[in-house]
């Protein structure tokens, strides 16, 4: 069975709820009283196609899934009929903040610039929980804006990187068009970490491997899933084009990841 495909999210939030796992937002996760023993913090970064998030979206409302979808400031990311619809849904969005990228590194443009489209965001929902976006061929990573400014001053209540607790929730992100793409991934992973996850044999390839965890028992209880929606699809032509796409995205990446080591 085919990777990546909308029948395997499906098929992958069906086992874990089956599993006794609650789907929640990011920002539920935050301001939730009490979690349930057994949780998943569903996280979207729409990067591009953003139409290709109503799919899962719709997935999630059959489920009764709670989740975030961060939006990136950039055309192929803001559409703003998407947006309306994600939300209409019942689910949280937020910011995929790339100011520092986009800035080139001024700290004051990059703040400006985040409260621009953080407003702007606004007009949609009341936007609490922010999101940075990799962005791996730039050289300025733009959490370096949170050294001078405190995102709280802006009504911003959290953002993934900094406001969950590593030591109880694991996390899960299918960059690289797989689940341990941490070992091609530039910034999106949680190094200090993923030793340790790695010792605990949490670590996997496939949906189906997280599918199969589940099942045995094996999986931790506590989860971050991200998913990028426009590497989620049944329609063969798009499945086939980003495959081949993503391959050669993970080998510049191995290229960028020796630069920066050495």
């Amino acid at each position: 069975m085919r990777d990546f495909t909308l029948h395997t999210y499906r098929m992958l939030l069906s086992s874990l709820s089956d599993c006794g796992y609650k789907f929640i937002s990011f920002e539920q996760y935050l301001t939730s009283g009490s979690l349930p023993a057994r949780y998943v913090i569903l996280r979207h970064d729409i990067d591009k196609r953003a139409n290709m998030a109503l799919a899962v979206a719709a997935i999630e409302k059959s489920l009764n899934a709670g989740a975030s979808y961060y939006f990136r400031c950039v055309d192929e990311s803001n559409r703003a009929e998407v947006i309306r619809k994600v939300v209409d849904m019942g689910f949280e969005i937020g910011y995929h903040y790339e100011d520092m990228s986009i800035c080139e590194g001024n700290l004051q443009e990059a703040k400006a610039h985040f409260a621009e489209w953080l407003g702007y965001f606004r007009q949609f929902y009341p936007v609490r929980t922010i999101c940075m976006h990799g962005a791996p061929q730039f050289r300025h990573d733009s959490r370096e804006l949170w050294k001078t400014v405190d995102y709280h001053d802006f009504g911003v209540i959290g953002e993934p990187y900094f406001d969950v607790d590593f030591s109880q929730v694991v996390y899960l992100t299918d960059t690289g068009r797989r689940w341990d793409g941490f070992r091609v991934s530039v910034r999106d992973k949680i190094p200090e970490y993923q030793d340790q996850w790695q010792k605990q044999g949490w670590v996997y390839h496939t949906t189906h491997d997280i599918i199969t965890a589940a099942k045995s028992g094996t999986l931790p209880p506590h989860l971050m899933i991200t998913t990028h929606p426009q590497r989620w699809t049944d329609n063969i032509v798009l499945w086939l084009y980003e495959a081949v796409r993503q391959t050669s995205v993970n080998m510049i990446k191995r290229i960028l990841i020796r630069q920066m080591n050495k």
